[in-house]
C-alpha cells in the first residue's frame, strides 16, 4: 500500500513534467500550427503569425496588422510491447494506452504603433494520458494518468529599433491530474488507489529578437520554471488496505522546469526561407517527489529519487513559397527523454525521439491565413525493469510512435 500511493504520487508529478516537443510522453509541443509544419524550427525567430506570442512575445513587434489565431492539433500515438516479464507473470499487453488526444489554442495580438503590441494566448504546454487495459501486466506500476496544464498569457513587446524587439508575458498556469494504480490483494479482486490534486500557480515568459540582416533574424526566448503546490485527495478501496481504505487530504510540492529556446530564420531568397533551432529543459529539477498526506501516519511523508537530466533538442526546417497563396513546410527533430533507466515506469515509457513534419500555408486572401500540418515521430526501443520496494516488478520493451494532424485559422484586421 505504501509504495502503490507513493508511485501514484510520483506520477502526478512526472506526468505534469512529460512534455514539450512531444517530448518525455505522448504529450504538447503544439502550441503553433504554422511552427507545427517545420518541427518547431526557427520557433523564437519566425514570428510568422500570432502565435509567437508563445514562441517568442518579442516577435510580436514584426506584425503590422491585429490578428487572432485558433488551431487544434490531434495527437493518436501507438505502442508495441513486447518482452514482457514480471509479477502477477500474466496479463495484457495490448498497447493501447494512449488515446486520441486534441490540443487547442488560440492568440490574439494587437499592434499599439510602430514600437508596443500587446496581446494575449491560451495554450496547453504540458499534458499527459495513458489508460491501460483493466487487465495490463504492469497495472501495480499505473495503469491510468491524466494530467493537464491550461495557460493564459497577457503579453506586450517594444521594438527599440529596427533590429531589436522584446517581449515579456507573465504566465497563468492551472494543473490538475488523476492517477489510478492496482493493487494486489491474493486471491481476491485488485485493490485500487486513486489520486486527484490541482492548483494554479505563476511563471512569465520572456523573448528578445535580433534582426541581424533584413533577411535574417535571431531570437532567445525563456520560459520559466513555475511552482506548484497541488493539493487534492487520494482514495484508497479494496481488501489491502483494511481500516485504511478511504479518502486523505493530499499535497505534493513540484517545479516545471525552466527551457531556452535559441533560433535563427534565414530568408534566402523570395521563395526559400530556412529554419534552425535548439532548447534546453532543465529537467534536473526533478530529483526527487516529497507527497506530504495529512492524517496517514506513517505515511505523513514520504519521498523517493527521480533522478532526471537535463535534455536538448534541435530542428531544422524549411518554407517554400510557392505563389502569393500557397507556401510548403517540412521540418526534421531530434528530442532527448529525460528518464533513465533505473525508474522509468509504464506510465512514462518513453526514450529519445525523432520527428518529421510536413505543413502548408493558404492564404485565399490578405486577410485569412489557413495552416495545415502533419508530424510524424519514432523512439528508439525503450526498455522498462521497474521493480518496487515490496519486490513487484514489469518488465517490458516498449516500441512508441505517434501521429500528429494540425488546423489554424488567423485573421488579419
Amino acid at each position: 500500500m505504501k509504495t502503490t500511493w507513493l508511485k501514484t504520487a510520483i506520477a502526478i508529478a512526472a506526468g505534469a513534467l512529460s512534455t514539450q516537443a512531444l517530448a518525455a510522453g505522448f504529450a504538447l509541443n503544439e502550441q503553433s500550427i504554422s511552427g507545427m509544419g517545420t518541427s518547431f524550427a526557427g520557433r523564437s525567430s519566425s514570428a510568422d503569425d500570432a502565435t509567437t506570442l508563445f514562441g517568442n512575445p518579442a516577435g510580436m513587434s514584426r506584425l503590422k496588422r491585429e490578428e487572432v489565431s485558433f488551431g487544434m492539433a490531434a495527437i493518436h500515438a501507438k505502442t508495441n510491447i513486447k518482452d514482457t516479464s514480471g509479477f502477477p507473470g500474466n496479463g495484457s499487453n495490448d498497447g493501447d494506452m494512449v488515446p486520441t488526444t486534441a490540443v487547442p489554442m488560440g492568440y490574439y495580438v494587437q499592434p499599439i504603433d510602430d514600437k508596443w503590441a500587446v496581446g494575449v494566448g491560451v495554450y496547453v504546454p504540458f499534458g499527459l494520458i495513458t489508460d491501460y487495459e483493466g487487465g495490463f501486466a504492469g497495472r501495480y506500476h499505473g495503469d491510468y494518468s491524466e494530467v493537464r496544464v491550461i495557460t493564459v498569457q497577457p503579453t506586450v513587446s517594444y521594438r527599440f529599433n529596427e533590429k531589436l524587439s522584446i517581449g515579456f508575458g507573465p504566465t497563468i498556469n492551472r494543473i490538475d491530474g488523476q492517477l489510478e494504480s492496482a493493487v494486489p490483494t491474493g486471491p481476491a479482486p485488485d485493490s485500487r488507489v486513486k489520486i486527484k490534486g490541482d492548483d494554479t500557480a505563476v511563471g512569465f515568459n520572456f523573448g528578445v529578437l535580433y534582426e541581424i540582416t533584413p533577411q535574417t533574424r535571431a531570437g532567445l526566448t525563456y520560459h520559466s520554471k513555475v511552482d506548484y503546490k497541488l493539493e487534492g485527495d487520494t482514495k484508497f478501496s479494496g481488501a489491502a488496505f483494511g481500516p485504511l481504505a478511504g479518502k486523505y487530504d493530499a499535497s505534493l510540492d513540484l517545479e516545471t522546469p525552466e527551457s531556452i529556446d535559441v533560433s535563427i530564420t534565414h530568408e534566402l531568397n523570395d521563395q526559400w526561407t530556412l529554419y534552425g533551432g535548439a532548447m534546453r529543459t532543465r529537467w534536473s529539477r526533478l530529483e526527487a517527489i516529497v507527497v506530504e498526506n495529512e492524517g496517514a501516519a506513517p505515511l505523513s511523508v514520504i519521498s523517493e529519487e527521480q533522478d532526471w537530466h537535463d535534455t536538448w533538442s534541435y530542428a531544422l526546417g524549411a518554407a517554400y513559397k510557392l505563389n502569393k497563396q500557397w507556401t510548403l513546410r517540412t521540418g526534421l527533430a531530434f528530442d532527448q527523454s529525460p528518464t533513465n533507466n533505473t525508474h522509468r515506469s509504464p506510465r512514462i515509457p518513453t526514450g529519445d525521439r525523432t520527428a518529421v513534419s510536413f505543413g502548408l500555408a493558404w492564404n485565399p486572401t490578405d486577410d485569412v491565413t489557413v495552416d495545415l500540418a502533419y508530424s510524424y515521430l519514432w523512439e528508439e526501443d525503450t526498455k522498462i525493469r521497474h521493480t518496487n520496494s515490496q519486490g513487484l516488478s514489469y518488465n517490458a520493451t516498449y516500441e512508441n510512435s505517434a501521429h500528429g494532424f494540425g488546423a489554424a485559422l488567423s485573421y488579419r484586421f
